[in-house]
């Protein structure tokens, strides 16, 4: 790329910043003593099977030969492997960016396997053959390597450079991962001509946070095809910046999580402009407005909803024949694309093929199938939008900043009567106006000429289940019983999709087994199984065989409730994301077996969780021939922070203690 440059003579500004011994790298890579091996003076997780020593990484900018600048992104990294299972870290993969014959360049890249052997430290280098080179995508280039002579208590380092001409791809740095590491260290020195947005994230304090200027020029030759290349100086204010932070504990996948790379404690980097001297600030990264225009001209978003689409006239007139309403017409177009339609990738967010050759094949990805659906419904003069989104497991998308890589879902959104409706007819299990919670994920982004934002939060998502039981005893002595849950829709559609695949089996067996070889289970039968817009209801008769024992101990939860902590981990360093709210209630009426009378019972409590966020209670009650029991769990919210951790697994911890507890029915005398 060539750009006229204009000479800036600025003021030099720096500010200075002290430094000390704990400000400086503990280590020198490339030289490894036999005391490097010895980390017991550092804080770590014991049970770890391998560990970051030091993970160093700077980036920087430099003039080159095509009249511009590149980037240059230098890392060293050491790991000490301390058992066989962390042999996967001696395998590294490097990333490279291409682009129209252009391919970002990787430069001095050096790796060494340190043992001890001895007393003394043997090394093995890595051969310049064991580097492999593999294609991923259109743009994207694998460089991979594994060390060589890894065994347990090995030491690895490796270092190289990568330089970039392309600017928009400053290298991120993430100072958290699935190992410990106990220096991690970033630094960037940014020209101001070049302005970028910092994005950051995690929950681990830095040790170092830092800036400094200095002014600095740059050389940058532009190439001339007719005569000598032209030598240009230019000048201007370089921030540094640098982060460091120490004794990282690993990020380990937990139960209700979203995506381990919405919490690693990282940093990324967003090109937004050019701001040369004496030059128009030029805008790189755009704003909503701009990004909208240009999504709804692309022939693989929006162009293809602008058109007639008149080959869709017989197809609708047949679809919504008996629709006398535009909510009525809308519901018939959406079961017919949810009917017939197969998705086959829920995770894209443009065209694949035109939008009547996904008509014509029946499937397509999710962006092929809902922009189909809005097609149709535009045709009937329904209004109605794309709207894109991030699903949970792809992580939050960016609330401000048009980061078009953050999103990779498409859903429409319909507006009737002043009522917006959200559409998803990817899901055969979705009901019209529902969506699965894994578009519940934050800031999602209408696409129009006003494009505005909407918000899927999980704390407005209420997972409700209602169970009951009641028990009498028959004739022969035996409690007999009736089971009746109107499940949560969540749990309904999970329910819909085992046995759309044929698992239904396996669905009535893992009901059957829940429950005692002295309980038979009958009639197992499910309402609304095809009203997707309703919760399933779940209802079977059950006998338990007479009791010959002086004792019974008797669970009142029988195969419902809690039986162990859903929240396993001792520590959690990010926060909790719950998919819903809940709001679960079972009650229990039985009668008393014949010929027994009640020796023990557990006790009735209500516990509050952090004041008004949730509930549980267990209230229990006796006559001289029943029980009843109402156990109730409520969370008014679905996102906790790692503060809030510990109190809500001692909730949890407690909801499982009393729903362990039983009744002790001992036999008359």
């Amino acid at each position: 790329m060539t750009w006229k440059f204009a000479v800036a003579v600025c003021a030099v500004c720096c500010i200075f910043c002290s430094g000390s011994a704990q400000d400086k790298l503990p280590i020198k890579f490339g030289k490894v003593s036999a005391e490097d091996f010895d980390l017991s003076k550092n804080k770590f997780d014991s049970s770890a099977d391998a560990v970051v020593i030091a993970d160093v990484g700077n980036s920087s900018f430099v003039g080159n030969n095509k009249g511009w600048f590149s980037l240059v992104f230098k890392k060293q990294t050491r790991i000490k492997i301390l058992n066989k299972n962390g042999f996967d870290v001696a395998t590294e993969d490097i990333v490279l960016y291409s682009k129209g014959g252009e391919e970002e360049k990787l430069d001095n890249l050096k790796a060494t396997t340190y043992n001890l052997e001895g007393g003394k430290v043997v090394e093995t280098k890595l051969d310049a053959s064991s580097i492999f080179k593999e294609k991923i995508s259109a743009n994207l280039v694998r460089r991979k390597f594994t060390l060589p002579a890894v065994k347990e208590g090995s030491i690895i380092e490796y270092t190289y450079t990568i330089t970039s001409d392309f600017l928009f791809n400053l290298q991120p740095w993430q100072f958290q991962g699935g190992y410990p590491r106990l220096w991690s260290e970033y630094e960037v020195q940014l020209p101001d001509f070049f302005n970028y947005v910092f994005l950051s994230q995690g929950y681990h304090p830095y040790s170092i946070n830092t800036q400094s200027n200095e002014f600095k020029t740059f050389a940058v030759t532009e190439p001339n095809s007719t005569g000598q290349d032209r030598r240009i100086s230019v000048s201007g204010n370089v921030l540094d910046k640098r982060w460091v932070m120490k004794d990282v504990p690993a990020l380990k996948q937990e139960n209700f999580t979203s995506t381990l790379s919405n919490h690693v404690a990282k940093i990324e980097f967003q090109l937004s402009q050019y701001r040369f001297p004496n030059q128009p600030v030029q805008d790189i990264m755009g704003n909503w407005f701009k990004v909208s225009e240009r999504l709804m001209n692309d022939e693989t978003f929006g162009a293809a909803l602008a058109k007639n689409n008149n080959w869709l006239d017989d197809e609708l007139k047949t679809i919504d024949a008996t629709a006398k309403t535009d909510l009525e017409k809308a519901k018939k177009i959406y079961e017919y694309v949810r009917d017939h339609f197969t998705c086959t990738d829920h995770a894209d967010k443009y065209l694949n093929n035109p939008l009547r050759t996904v008509f014509k094949n029946k499937n397509g990805s999710v962006a092929d199938i809902n922009l189909l659906l809005i097609a149709m419904l535009r045709h009937e003069n329904i209004y109605v939008n794309p709207v894109l989104l991030s699903t949970r497991n792809h992580g939050f998308a960016h609330e401000l900043y048009p980061l078009m890589d953050r999103f990779n879902y498409v859903i429409a959104e319909m507006v009737l009567n002043d009522k917006p409706y959200y559409l998803d007819a990817s899901w055969p299990e979705l009901g019209f106006g529902k969506l699965s919670p894994e578009c519940y994920n934050g800031v999602a982004r209408v696409i129009n000429s006003e494009p505005k934002a909407v918000y899927f939060i999980a704390d407005s998502l209420e997972e409700r289940k209602v169970t009951s039981v009641f028990t009498i005893n028959n004739e022969k002595g035996e409690m007999e019983g009736n089971f009746q849950s109107m499940l949560g829709y969540t749990e309904s559609m999970a329910m819909r999709k085992s046995i759309r695949a044929g698992e239904k089996d396996d669905v009535v067996k893992k009901i059957k087994s829940a429950y005692g070889s002295d309980y038979h289970i009958q009639s197992i039968e499910m309402d609304s199984l095809k009203s997707m817009e309703d919760p399933i209801t779940l209802h079977y008769g059950f006998v338990m065989d007479k009791p010959s024992e002086d004792i019974i101990y008797f669970n009142p939860l029988l195969a419902e409730g809690y039986k162990e902590n859903i929240l396993k981990a001792a520590e959690r360093f990010y926060p909790v994301e719950m998919p819903f709210t809940m709001n679960e209630t079972y009650i229990l009426n039985m009668e008393i077996p014949a010929g027994y009378t009640i020796d023990e019972m557990p006790k009735s409590t209500k516990v509050s969780f952090n004041e008004n966020e949730g509930m549980f209670e267990y209230i229990i009650a006796k006559t001289d021939t029943h029980i009843q029991l109402r156990s109730r769990v409520v969370l008014k919210k679905a996102t906790f922070m790692p503060d809030e951790y510990n109190p809500l697994r001692d909730f949890f911890a407690y909801i499982v203690k009393k729903h362990s507890e039983q009744i002790v029915f001992k036999k008359k005398k």
